[in-house]
């Protein structure tokens, strides 16, 4: 099924560089684009490039972020001093030249894409640069200066969307995001992520369940170290398709983090490509169902930087322009001679890991010794009552 998909892109969105030390090297979408590119995902009927990608404005950033700590950003990108209060020039947060414009531009880039699918340019559109969704009101944070995928749905918010669903699959909690949203029962936040007792940042417990007025719109899975394709399967499946069914979004927005991957070197859960790709199907199945096709996906997390993000956002940007990529497909010969010329590392050879995930529906039974089931148990206990829902089996 063809899809309308626009693509915020813009070559100075690689200015968000912490460095050649850092693990969040901007070549992970560099070589997406490329991959992309080379399977003609942007050739699709239907798909365009968005132009006029402009920085955010300080005025649309304080939505979401202090103009205090805007103007510390700001300030940090001249001097390149460490400004501790702000978490500015830590080694998670390195400062570097014009920090504030290359992070607006990733910024403005969301509130882009989020326009298209608001203003009916497209029913999809992604920032593939973005879901930098770790950056706090007030802090930098793991990586992220500002927090695009927070302020995309708060300017939705601004343009009277009363219902947003924010699903987040990458390996770390979603914790700018669900801080910022915390006490909104207009924005329903749901991530799916490693336990906080062995993976930053410590928080997304279930818990964690929304301030008073919002319980239950805030939505933590925290899954278990070397949780695999079909135990997270199984926990996507228990969790966010009856949240969303129930809750009827007007836009469905997704942090699409390729960190989960067994390769990841940050990280300890074990999913394969084959795994992430199946997830990608499933939201948007989601989207279509559940929020009539309007669907904003962003990037985030990754750092197998060769072998899984651009294969992995590849597949996800193909999915979003309603024609998936064969797995079994080799990976082109030019793009494989781009990663060597780039990065002097060898390129993965196909399109996938080799695997076929299945896994047994949570509602078949559950086991009260498994982890993962305990996990999916304590989640839905927490909040489906607040939806009118019933979290027994």
């Amino acid at each position: 099924m063809a899809c309308s998909l626009h693509v915020a892109w813009d070559d100075g969105l690689t200015s968000y560089n912490f460095g050649p030390q850092h693990p969040l090297a901007p070549v992970r979408v560099e070589l997406t684009m490329a991959l992309s590119r080379e399977f003609g995902v942007f050739d699709r009927p239907g798909v365009t490039m968005i132009d006029g990608v402009e920085p955010a404005s300080d005025e649309l950033l304080q939505l979401v972020h202090a103009p205090d700590y805007i103007e510390a950003v700001k300030r940090a990108g001249k001097t390149l001093e460490p400004d501790d209060p702000y978490c500015l020039g830590t080694s998670d947060n390195p400062v570097f030249p014009d920090m504030h414009d290359a992070s607006a531009l990733v910024a403005g880039a969301s509130v882009r894409a989020a326009a298209a699918v608001w203003h009916g340019e497209a029913a999809h559109a992604a920032n593939i640069a973005g879901g930098l969704h770790h950056a706090m009101p007030r802090h930098a944070w793991g990586f992220c200066v500002y927090n695009d995928a927070a302020l995309a749905i708060a300017w939705l918010l601004e343009q009277g969307a009363k219902r947003v669903a924010y699903v987040d699959v990458d390996v770390h909690h979603g914790d700018g995001v669900q801080a910022m949203f915390y006490d909104d029962p207009r924005v329903l936040t749901i991530s799916l992520h490693e336990s906080p007792a062995t993976l930053f940042p410590g928080t997304g417990r279930a818990t964690e369940t929304g301030g008073p007025g919002a319980e239950g719109y805030a939505v933590n899975v925290a899954l278990p170290a070397g949780t695999n394709d079909a135990r997270w399967l199984r926990a996507f499946e228990a969790v966010v398709p009856p949240l969303l069914r129930e809750f009827q979004p007007e836009v469905l927005v997704t942090q699409q983090g390729a960190d989960t991957h067994a390769l990841d070197p940050l990280a300890n859960l074990v999913l394969s490509l084959d795994g992430q790709r199946r997830t990608y199907a499933a939201l948007h199945r989601l989207a279509r169902e559940t929020a009539g096709g309007r669907w904003l996906l962003l990037g985030g997390g990754g750092y197998d930087l060769v072998q899984v993000v651009p294969r992995a956002w590849t597949h996800l940007l193909a999915e979003a322009s309603g024609g998936q990529v064969d797995p079994a497909s080799a990976t082109p010969d030019s793009w494989r001679a781009f990663v060597r010329e780039r990065t002097g590392e060898l390129p993965p050879l196909y399109m996938t890991d080799g695997r076929d995930p299945q896994y047994t529906p949570f509602e078949d039974g559950f086991d009260p010794e498994d982890p993962v089931d305990q996990a999916i148990q304590a989640t839905r206990r927490a909040v489906f009552p607040s939806h009118g829902m019933d979290p027994s089996l």
